[in-house]
């Protein structure tokens, strides 16, 4: 589906040229504006604007000799900023008269509404701004400026560093050759190169305009680019509230270059995301999550982003969808996540406990937190949860497994019934969480994440844990596989192994081969042990959201932990005389 598509369309005459607007959703609600980027139309917004179009009048329009707008003539001197800045006014003054607008802007549109949003004539005709890989000329021109002038070994290889991703800014500046490559092969195979490249999803964009785009395009970069960063402007402060999206995995922009910002921006918010250039086509459920919640918090006149934990820049807005979450390490989690601003679903199958793990969640800074039943092992629960999750929340962007339970005793006293149950919940409840909300995920195209709680049994064997130690070795194996298999959708998968930690599931193992007043007795006494270790699971909780934020494959988390990890890569036979140790319980 096309912006176009069920979108009312009208003409804006600025200047010597005519602009195509297209308009969705309700026009009484506020009016966000988007602008695109090189070498786009406005149909890269598409997805976006679908999922904006419920909640506000929501506005695209082709800059001048872009899409369906006319082209200056000439070209050259026909894209200043001032012109694109008399574009703008025009759209906006059309489509929310005497109403101020809010901004979002990607790649060069980003770097037009940068001018927007600190020039004074536009003072009052902008609510908010939400800028993504596209910085303010200026504010690169100062940035420059200030690490030629003050160079230090730091500074002078971030400048390096952004100089060698600018290499496409030079060749644009060379007369025709940009227009008869993008006319000619580079335009053929330009989509290809988006998919490949991008892992940008096949469909209706690009739009057949873009040979045409990108050719009269170049003149967005040869009429500003220079003149700006030579002379930048010394007053280029926001006169509104500024939501900045970075892409962590931009080929064209160095997150460095926003470093400094809060010298020209009074009220900034910041958003980090794991993905590439092109976020309005590979990560659109995400960025309509963050732009909905930044212009609402703007309307409202209330903070932007409300949590300000270590990792509120990363996982604000995000769906996190955590099992166990009653208790221990799962709830947590619930709560690291919620505490960074992430919506949660907190999975228990106590309702009680998973009640109060979304109340405390929406307390901590979740924007929203739901609680929901389910046991992990019954499969047809699990169908039930995820389709409910699917339909009313979302796509889930980060599923936790982390229910479980424990079991210890010999491998001779532990029943087949034993092992059905632990194999249920600690395997089978894994590989529901993934196969269900993992597969969304997956058909959903826009990546995400993925977290198997296993445990140092996995790799540390154990005279007192066969069937749990196979359980959680099982859980690590399934994670190394699914990471393999879901590398090449932006799907991250990690196995943590947390080790000694105080939680409840010490207290409700059972213990194979004893009777019940055995069982409690040891029950008692392991609780007590992992008491006096004492290593809470928020500790744990930490873990994961680092995990997550960089990726990684396996994360031991204890000392214990780390150094069992250790002897099984570089030691193993040391580690299996370690098993055949007796327990103290």
């Amino acid at each position: 589906m096309t912006l176009l598509t069920g979108a009312r369309e009208r003409r804006v005459r600025t200047g010597e040229v005519e602009l195509c607007v297209a308009e969705m959703g309700d026009p009484g609600r506020p009016t966000v504006v988007l602008v695109h980027g090189y070498p786009d139309s406005k149909e890269v917004w598409s997805e976006v604007a679908e999922r904006l179009a419920g909640h506000f009048h929501v506005v695209a329009y082709d800059v001048r000799g872009h899409g369906r707008s006319t082209a200056p003539r000439p070209l050259r001197g026909g894209f200043t900023l001032e012109k694109l800045t008399d574009d703008f006014l025009a759209v906006a003054d059309a489509v929310s008269p005497g109403e101020p607008v809010h901004l979002v802007g990607h790649d060069w549109g980003s770097v037009q509404a940068w001018e927007f949003t600190t020039v004074r004539r536009t003072e009052g005709r902008i609510a908010s701004f939400t800028s993504m890989s596209g910085p303010s000329l200026d504010h690169f021109g100062h940035w420059i400026a200030k690490r030629v002038q003050r160079p230090t070994p730091r500074r002078v290889g971030q400048l390096l560093g952004q100089g060698a991703r600018s290499w496409y800014v030079y060749l644009l500046h060379t007369p025709v050759l940009p227009e008869l490559a993008w006319r000619g092969p580079l335009g053929k195979r330009w989509p290809r190169m988006l998919e490949r490249v991008e892992k940008v999803p096949r469909g209706d964009y690009p739009t057949a305009s873009l040979p045409s785009d990108a050719a009269h395009g170049a003149w967005l970069y040869r009429d500003n680019v220079r003149p700006r960063l030579r002379a930048p402007r010394p007053d280029a402060h926001a006169h509104a509230p500024v939501q900045i999206i970075t892409p962590l995995e931009d080929r064209f922009l160095s997150e460095r270059l926003h470093e400094e910002l809060e010298q020209w921006v009074p009220r900034l918010t910041r958003r980090t995301v794991q993905a590439g250039h092109w976020i309005p086509r590979t990560r659109p459920d995400l960025l309509a999550s963050w732009i909905e919640e930044f212009v609402t918090s703007a309307e409202s006149g209330r903070s932007p982003l409300a949590a300000t934990g270590e990792h509120a820049e990363r996982f604000g807005g995000q769906l996190v969808l955590v099992t166990g979450a009653g208790s221990g390490i799962g709830r947590a989690t619930a709560l690291a996540f919620a505490e960074a601003g992430a919506r949660v679903v907190a999975v228990d199958r106590n309702a009680e406990a998973a009640a109060r793990t979304a109340e405390s969640s929406r307390l901590l800074g979740a924007p929203d937190a739901w609680a929901e039943t389910a046991d992990v092992s019954d499969e047809a629960a699990m169908e039930k949860l995820a389709d409910k999750v699917t339909t009313e929340y979302g796509v889930v962007d980060i599923l936790v497994n982390n229910a479980g339970i424990g079991l210890s005793g010999s491998f001779f006293d532990t029943t087949p019934e034993d092992w059905k149950k632990v194999l249920d919940v600690n395997l089978w409840g894994v590989i529901h969480g993934c196969r269900l909300f993992g597969g969304r995920m997956a058909e959903r195209g826009q990546g995400g994440h993925i977290v198997n709680v296993a445990s140092a049994a996995a790799y540390q064997p154990s005279r007192a844990l066969p069937a749990y130690s196979t359980s959680k070795a099982a859980v690590l194996m399934l994670s190394e596989c699914l990471r393999a298999e879901l590398a090449g959708q932006g799907i991250g998968v990690t196995a943590v192994c947390p080790g000694i930690v105080n939680t409840a599931i010490t207290s409700t193992a059972h213990f194979a081969g004893v009777d019940e007043l055995e069982e409690k007795r040891l029950q008692k006494r392991t609780a007590r042990l992992y008491g006096l270790r004492n290593y809470p699971p928020e500790k744990v909780a930490r873990a994961i959201l680092r995990a997550v934020t960089r990726d990684e494959a396996v994360v031991p988390v204890t000392p214990e932990a780390r150094g069992a990890r250790w002897l099984s890569r570089w030691a193993p036979g040391a580690l299996r005389r370690l098993a055949r140790v007796k327990p103290p319980v």
